[in-house]
């Protein structure tokens, strides 16, 4: 069973129903032709032999297509990801999709890794084409198990996030208000937009009139694909409304405020610029007392696990530590605890 494309540019379905007995379909579009194909498999008796491993010479390419035009297409970055695959497609030689083995994917790994790209990258990728075969696996189209499936994802060393303190904040904005007539009108609005919500760069760019909603600026479109609400201060609803209505939408601004960075004292580890003020919305939110979960909330996390890289910067962050440790310090020595509260160490187990 096969969906192929004809010299005038449609898709035939050539099918075997049964030994000997066979159909053909031609349609207009690809995505008619691969359905058409789904729903002859699900009604033939020997679905099972036509998917068997031997007889599926499909290449990697094919079943990236196939993945792309079945599931790919209905995900924000489905396009990015089929490009991605492609790719990484080519530099695998585009082997027959069964014979694809984790030695031959590790080797390309080690060789981008060596190229210098990042794992969180490496990662990603492992990511893309696993899912090409889960998905395909489940929707029937190949028989075979994920030949990656023993393949471990890099471990990436995890890094501290850097914020801006208040005075680094004051510096930021003296920087943007230091700027010569006829520079970017939004940055600054944007500046504050995201210290006061904790919004991504991008979501606050996306803002405009409509979302401002009873105080509140409701953002959409996120990375979570969720939408989320966070309450801000009247004042900057205020600007926010004046602002939109003589300069009229946010536009890209994201080189505005690196070379504005540049400007300042301020240094940044490399990657961090565009989420810094993230960063430091969320530092300063838990350093003032505020809530993990509520945070988890704001950020629009899906996973409070992501939101805990903050937690210990909260004021009361694991004091226990030096409060059960089992040794004290006073002024000149240090002693067990257990001594120094008078406690019978024999009997205390």
């Amino acid at each position: 069973m096969s969906v192929k494309k004809t010299p005038t540019g449609r898709w035939q379905v050539d099918a075997e129903l049964s030994r000997g007995k066979r159909v053909r379909r031609t349609f207009d579009r690809k995505v008619d032709a691969i359905q058409f194909q789904a729903k002859v498999r699900s009604k033939s008796g020997s679905v099972s032999a036509q998917l068997t491993t031997e007889r599926d010479k499909r290449r990697l390419s094919e079943l990236v297509q196939l993945w792309f035009d079945m599931h790919g297409h209905t995900l924000r970055d489905g396009e990015r990801r089929r490009r991605v695959l492609v790719r990484l497609s080519e530099r695998l030689g585009d082997p027959v999709a069964y014979r694809l083995t984790a030695a031959l994917y590790a080797q390309d790994r080690r060789l981008r890794a060596q190229a210098g790209v990042s794992d969180k990258t490496l990662n990603n990728e492992l990511t893309y084409i696993r899912s090409v075969f889960n998905e395909l696996k489940s929707l029937e189209q190949i028989s075979y198990q994920n030949p990656l499936l023993s393949i471990k994802p890099v471990t990436i060393q995890e890094h501290e996030l850097s914020w801006l303190t208040n005075e680094q904040i004051e510096e930021l904005l003296q920087a943007v208000a230091d700027r010569p007539a006829g520079s970017n009108p939004h940055l600054e609005l944007l500046i504050l937009v995201c210290l006061s919500t904790g919004a991504r760069w991008s979501e606050a760019e996306r803002l405009g009139p409509s979302s401002i909603k009873n105080g509140a600026l409701v953002f959409s479109q996120t990375k979570s694909a969720k939408v989320r609400v966070v309450p801000i201060a009247k004042q900057l609803v205020y600007r926010l409304v004046d602002h939109w209505h003589v300069y009229g939408p946010f536009t890209s601004s994201i080189g505005a405020f690196r070379r504005v960075l540049v400007k300042t004292s301020i240094e940044l580890p490399k990657g961090q610029s565009s989420h810094v003020l993230r960063h430091t919305f969320a530092s300063h939110f838990m350093m003032n007392g505020g809530n993990i979960l509520t945070l988890q909330r704001i950020l629009g996390h899906s996973s409070v696990k992501v939101t805990m890289r903050y937690a210990h910067l909260a004021p009361e962050h694991l004091k226990e530590a030096v409060k059960y440790a089992p040794i004290r310090f006073g002024d000149t020595l240090v002693t067990p605890r257990a001594k120094s509260e008078g406690v019978d160490m024999k009997n205390a187990c």
